[in-house]
């Protein structure tokens, strides 16, 4: 938006007769239309004013301002240079508004109305350059049915545009502009008609395709990651108004989540194919998304996540949540412990001592060493999960079954009804009822197979994977570093609790509850009978008197099978 201010010098003539005040106000919609030419304000803005500058001659009066809007929507009264125009009109004694046309002010029925009230509060005429309006009754008619033009004009266009930019998608091309990488370049065929592609950018393209490589590789985050393509120069596109520049973290954020890379275009929230050539194969970008996901979810600030346990322990006097902390002693040496935090606020009457943090670390890592199972544990677990499942899915044939004749029956009775229709034995709308009916029916015996599939397939590997994790969960956990440690507590462990007497009091995550209750429980029955005992209300000790859980029997929750 742009104001001017226009010559307000008179002639002694004008000094003699008083002379009528104008504004003027120019608007074109598009930013492309306001710099087409090469110029300040293409060819439109100067075919409006001195069309303005007519008519403000032939009414006798002097246009004393300019307002221009460049590049701004009708649609929206939200204007600076319109806003700017209203508020100079209520604080001046101008007579006339001179518009090019009508549709150059308002182009919805609403804000037309609430402009030209604040015209007529003020005693302003609205005048066009180019429409015959006035405040008679058949000027106003007119201006209410240009009004009304305008605005359809306007709503039809944009229904227009993304009507053509539906099929566009459809059709692979790439709607706006395309993403660093690539090129948004313009061609003329044989017939002289111009074609808009886009191409892959010969310069940006390969170091778009090592960063998504470099991210999957695992060994880099988004920050690291955009320092190393700065210095290996990747920046932004120049553009008439703005230079290249280095990208920032957000936009190299965008870069990685875009499926544009792998030749799939998002569009409404709905993912289409792209014509365009991809930079990255689809496995790659999945890889990518993989990794970010996993990364926000567990994702932990090195200033308020200094250490791997923090945040996961609590205090098995009061239940607080302990916290990282640090003291100096005189000679400059710092410690880290955890405290009690009911403690430390005094929310609690809780007298637990600090815990230093190695020994907090030994206590967990010990936890591992105490439900790290055998290759013979696993495989009979593994057994008795085989067996629990078969034994549920004995029961479960049948229904399987019975899903599978009733979606061949429906499927067989869908193509004799599409023959008794080609057959003019059956209307169309009686086909299309009865079809609805068979295709909502099948829909469900899918959803309920897929079901029986996850529930049966997916649950008895889902266990597996588990008890392979515990045949070596010590060993790896011990070899791993804080932020896999951090993911394998968060994993293995719903609470973890450290008793006044330095003890670890940790309460399983499912799976692994029920696995390790089965694995105690056998050995526990398996003591009983060789000493004879009748105990069966057993604890379990774990690593440092850790107490786990009683025996039970163990088959899997109904969740998982």
């Amino acid at each position: 938006m742009s104001t001017a201010t226009l010559d307000t010098t008179t002639s002694e003539r004008a000094a003699e007769t008083p002379v009528m005040l104008a504004v003027s106000y120019l608007r074109v919609s598009t930013r492309e239309q306001a710099e087409r030419g090469g110029t300040d304000e293409g060819f439109s803005i100067p075919a409006q004013r001195e069309a303005n500058a007519r008519k403000a001659d032939e009414l006798g009066a002097r246009i004393v301002r300019e307002f221009i809007d460049a590049g701004e929507s009708a649609r929206s009264a939200d204007r600076d240079g319109l806003q700017d125009m209203l508020a100079f009109i209520a604080a001046s004694r101008v007579q006339f508004c001179i518009v090019h046309k009508l549709d150059r002010l308002a182009r919805n029925r609403a804000d037309d109305v609430k402009i030209h009230e604040a015209l007529i509060s003020a005693g302003v005429t609205l005048v066009s350059a180019t429409e015959s309006i006035d405040q008679t009754p058949s000027g106003m008619l007119v201006h209410g049915i240009m009004s009304s033009i305008a605005e359809f004009y306007s709503r039809n266009l944009a229904t227009e545009v993304t009507k053509g930019l539906t099929q566009k998608v459809a059709q692979g091309g790439t709607p706006g502009r395309a993403p660093i990488g690539y090129l948004n370049v313009r061609q003329t065929d044989d017939q002289g008609r111009e074609i808009r592609t886009v191409e892959v950018d010969p310069e940006r393209a390969p170091l778009i395709a090592w960063a998504f490589e470099r991210y999957a590789a695992g060994e880099t985050s988004v920050t690291a990651l955009l320092r190393d393509l700065t210095a290996r120069g990747l920046v932004s596109v120049p553009s008439p108004k703005r230079p290249s520049r280095p990208l920032g973290k957000n936009a190299l954020y965008r870069v990685l989540t875009n499926p544009y890379y792998a030749g799939v275009i998002r569009y409404k929230g709905a993912l289409h194919p792209g014509a365009h050539e991809p930079i990255v194969k689809p496995a790659l970008f999945d890889q990518v998304q993989s990794l970010l996901k996993a990364r926000n979810a567990h994702a932990t600030r090195h200033v308020q996540h200094a250490h791997h346990l923090k945040g996961l322990l609590h205090c098995g006097t009061c239940g607080s949540r302990m916290l990282l902390d640090f003291a100096t002693n005189p000679r400059g040496t710092t410690y880290a412990y955890f405290v009690c935090s009911g403690r430390a606020s005094k929310r609690t009457t809780c007298t637990r001592r600090a815990v230093p943090v190695q020994v907090a670390e030994r206590l967990v890592e010990d936890s591992y060493a105490s439900i790290t199972i055998s290759e013979d544990d696993y495989r009979h677990l593994a057994a008795e999960v085989d067996a629990a499942f078969d034994k549920r899915s004995a029961g479960r044939d049948q229904e399987f079954a019975d899903l599978t004749a009733n979606r061949a029956r429906l499927e067989a009775e869908s193509d004799k009804l599409l023959a008794a229709h080609f057959a003019d034995a059956i209307d169309l709308p009686t086909l299309k009822r009865h079809q609805d009916r068979i295709r909502a029916g099948l829909a469900d015996i899918e959803q309920r197979l897929s079901e029986h599939d996850e529930r049966h397939t997916g649950g008895r590997a889902f266990l597996h994977d588990s008890l392979r994790l515990l045949t070596d969960a010590h060993h790896a956990y011990a070899h791993s570093d804080d932020g896999s440690r951090r993911l394998a507590n968060q994993a293995f462990y719903t609470r973890l609790e450290i008793t006044e007497d330095e003890q670890l009091r940790p309460c399983l995550a499912e799976p692994f509850a029920s696995i390790v209750r089965e694995m105690t429980g056998g050995k526990e029955a398996k003591r009983d009978a060789s000493t004879g005992s009748a105990t069966g209300n057993s604890d379990v000790a774990c690593s440092r008197k850790t107490l786990w859980v009683g025996r039970e029997g163990f088959e899997p929750p109904t969740d998982w099978v």
